[in-house]
């Protein structure tokens, strides 16, 4: 899949093996500040869903398909270029959190948001977009 050039969300569960929580963690750590506070809550949103016992097992494979499509390296687009390195990053998460934006609870929410504040400080909610 990852010579594909377009990724649909049927695609997404292709990468679910690529997911694990450390990984995700670094390559956070690493792309926080580049990334922004928007992408980040997407990556949160995703992943606090994925923990909650009441997940759907079909929610479960998509956000491991997408978070493990973000944990990748060797993506469509290398996220070393500017701003279009992380397009099809962006692809995948709006894709996921579209298809579990059911599941996306105000605990969840607020789950996301207050790991923002720990790693980035005070922020906007504007700044998260219509999902906050």
């Amino acid at each position: 899949m990852r010579n594909n050039k377009n990724l649909s969300a049927e695609d997404l569960p292709v990468y679910q093996g690529e997911y694990s929580e450390d990984k995700l963690w670094k390559k956070v750590g690493k792309m926080a500040r580049k990334a922004g506070i928007k992408l980040i809550y997407y990556v949160l949103l995703l992943f606090y869903v994925l923990k909650d016992p009441k997940t759907p097992a079909r929610y479960r494979m998509v956000i491991m398909g997408a978070l493990g499509y973000f944990i990748l390296p060797a993506d469509l687009i290398p996220d070393l270029l500017p701003f279009a390195g992380m397009a099809d990053d962006w692809a995948a998460l709006i894709a996921a959190v579209s298809f579990v934006a059911s599941a996306i609870t105000p605990d969840i929410k607020e789950q996301a948001k207050a790991k923002l504040r720990e790693w980035f400080g005070p922020y906007d909610d504007s700044q998260l977009g219509e999902m906050a």
